[in-house]
């Protein structure tokens, strides 16, 4: 996948064809920190190192950590910057909390969803 940030000047391939989650995360955190509707979850309490543009200011992708303070293998791109991705199959999580209507016939959690191999069994948004 091609990632892109506003400016373009940070611009790089993935080594996945497509992510390998999709979340929609509704809760106010991810919010405020997209400056959106919804975003992606992170580990309630860890740590998480973000990275951005230094132009254009946008946060092109976060990596947490586990449970030991070690920074984990794979990182969150910001799905907005993945040029062509499709969000209509992303897992709508928090939705208990959502401001905008869910799509009809969506998958979706009142909070977390359930554990994936990509993701922490005590994630919380």
């Amino acid at each position: 996948m091609d990632v892109e940030c506003q400016c373009g000047t940070v611009t790089f391939k993935t080594p996945a064809p497509e992510p390998l989650d999709l979340y929609c995360c509704h809760c106010s955190q991810c919010r405020k920190q997209s400056a959106s509707a919804f975003a992606r979850p992170t580990k309630s309490g860890g740590y998480m190192d973000c990275y951005f543009c230094r132009l254009c200011g946008t946060r092109v992708f976060h990596r947490t950590h586990d449970e030991k303070g070690v920074p984990k293998s794979t990182v969150s791109i910001k799905g907005g910057l993945i040029l062509g991705l499709k969000m209509d199959s992303g897992k709508h999580i928090w939705t208990s909390r959502s401001v905008v209507k869910v799509p009809e016939g969506a998958e979706k959690y009142d909070e977390s969803p359930p554990t994936t191999p990509h993701s922490s069994k005590d994630s919380k948004a």
